[in-house]
Formats: structure tokens, sequence, C-alpha cells
């Protein structure tokens, strides 16, 4: 008599679950894009918006999204897409001389704005799964100014499309 309710359980309990959709799963930004990506497009949630050029685009930006956290001179959170490692640069870290004049930079440039991001085609993700990119306000190459403004050091670990000498 309890085997029918075991298998009655079970069976309830397995449509349940295949009817989840991608869209109920948690989309943290380790999920929205992969290292193997065969095709080199990046794979991006539905919250992030694709975007075509406009005048104060730079052409490569693939996608956008709203600053909503600055985690420091290179790092910030950027909706729909999630943790965004500036390529190419490398400004001071907590502690060290320069940190708060990095953050609060790129504070004043990007929180609470649309950034459109070029993501590095050739290494998407770095060793704690942020999304390698560089970073666009009003057309302007962020990570080609905090460089220029000596809030940041060239830090260029291959293989990347990005040639951060060329923005100093």
């Amino acid at each position: 008599m309890r085997v029918p309710y075991f298998l009655i359980t079970m069976l309830i309990i397995i449509l349940s679950v295949s009817g989840c959709t991608q869209d109920d799963l948690d989309q943290s930004d380790s999920s929205l894009y992969t290292l193997n990506n065969t095709n080199n497009s990046p794979i991006v949630s539905e919250n992030s918006t694709t975007i075509k050029r406009t005048d104060s685009d730079s052409p490569n930006v693939e996608v956008r999204g709203k600053c909503y956290k600055v985690v420091d001179g290179d790092t910030i959170d950027v909706e729909g897409i999630g943790r965004i490692r500036f390529v190419g640069v490398n400004t001071p870290e907590r502690g060290e001389s320069g940190y708060l004049s990095a953050k609060n930079f790129v504070k004043n440039k990007c929180l609470g704005k649309m950034v459109g991001l070029d993501i590095d085609d050739d290494k998407n993700k770095d060793k704690y799964r942020r999304t390698l990119a560089v970073v666009y306000v009003d057309g302007v190459n962020l990570n080609q100014e905090l460089l220029k403004k000596g809030y940041a050091e060239v830090m260029y670990i291959p293989p990347s499309e990005f040639n951060p000498y060329r923005w100093t």
C-alpha cells in the first residue's frame, strides 16, 4: 500500500521539477557567460540589453546595463549582467594609497548610469568569475581613462583581445 503513494509522490516531484524554466533558476553573474564559448559571442541574461551603436557608444559595445554598485576602482556591478572586472587595468586595493581616489573616480563616472560593455572575446571571465570587459560611459573607454588619469596601471594577462598598452 505504501509503494503506490511513494510512486505518486515521486511522480509529482519529477513533474514539478521538470516544469522549472530557466527564468526560475538563480542567474548569478557566474552563469551569464561561459569560458569555453566556441562561437565567441557572450551568453547574456534577458535582463541585459544588446544594443546597436549610437553616437555616444563605442562600435564595440556588446551589452549594456545600469551600474548599481562600485566595488573598487576596477570592479563594478551591472544590472542584468553581474560583476564586471575592467580588463587590462589594475587599481589600488583597499588600504593602499590611491584606492579611494580610483573608486571615487569610477563612482562619479558610472554609478547609477547606463554603461556599455565590450566583453573580452578571448577570455571573458577571470579566476573569480567576474566578467572581463572594457567599460564605456557616454562613449568613453573608462579603462583607458583610469590609465590616462593615473588611477590605474596596465595589467595585461593573455589571452585577451585587448592591448591596454595602446591606451596609454
